[in-house]
């Protein structure tokens, strides 16, 4: 039953991180891909089918692991705080950037919500690298600090933002979709997508790996009840999911608000 639990909540992860992460690293390159207020409303149309949705797969696997792992979840929350506090108030910047950023026309008003979705973007791929680089050096309790913790937490940011200029290539078209593909290089667009997506899924494995889960698992009992309901629930969220990409796969060609 533990070695269920580990098995959903790393499904729930990865779905996290690599189709959200695809969104949030098309949102730290926003200034980057589009270069005008109709490129930048194209940059933004790409994400703004998918990021809720992505969303989601965070918020269930939180769920799993505060009710499959409550005590490691206590040990995370209170060893990760001020990452764990980064993480959301950049995500609700960066959301609220996302939501707001059509409401009004004057220019002062798009270029305060562009900045908020690229500095929260930004700020949530580095609060991941911040948590990320004291997981794979075995640090639970306490955050990671010092130059090696800062390196790696720059690189998984880089890695974030490479994935998002893989999905660039394939969402965009037109002028973002040059620069997406000069910055990324010759690589096919399929196979940077599952360059970096493999890379991703790498990183979140070696995190995973390094986690106490099997110690830290609930009782039988908990588990019994919590991951029938979560394997009942969870075809349904993966059909919603491959719906919205399928319904929007469709390069942009044009320019449109959330």
């Amino acid at each position: 039953m533990e070695l269920l639990a580990i098995a959903v909540l790393g499904v729930f992860a990865l779905g996290y991180f690599l189709l959200g992460g695809a969104d949030i690293g098309v949102g730290m390159l926003l200034p980057v891909l589009g270069r005008d207020a109709r490129q930048r409303r194209m940059v933004i149309t790409a994400i703004a089918p998918f990021f809720l949705g992505n969303e989601v797969w965070l918020v269930a696997t939180a769920g799993i692991l505060v009710g499959a792992f409550p005590a490691l979840e206590g040990e995370l929350l209170t060893g990760l705080f001020p990452a764990v506090v980064l993480l959301l108030t950049s995500w609700i910047v960066r959301d609220m950037g996302l939501w707001l950023r059509g409401r009004a026309g004057a220019r002062a008003w798009r270029a305060v919500c562009d900045a908020a979705i690229t500095g929260g973007s930004w700020g949530v791929a580095l609060s991941w690298g911040w948590m990320f680089a004291g997981l794979l050096a075995g640090q639970i309790h306490e955050i990671a600090t010092g130059p090696g913790a800062v390196l790696a937490a720059a690189a998984i940011a880089t890695l974030f933002a490479l994935h998002g200029l893989a999905f660039a290539r394939l969402r965009l078209s037109g002028p973002p979709h040059q620069r997406a593909g000069v910055l990324f290089g010759r690589c096919g667009q399929w196979q940077g997508l599952a360059l970096t997506a493999g890379a991703m899924a790498l990183l979140c494995s070696a995190v995973g790996f390094r986690l106490p889960l099997a110690e830290n698992a609930a009782d039988p009992g908990t588990l019994a009840l919590l991951l029938p309901a979560t394997l009942v629930l969870t075809p349904f969220l993966i059909a919603a999911q491959a719906g919205v990409w399928w319904m929007f796969r469709a390069r942009v060609e044009r320019p449109s608000y959330l």
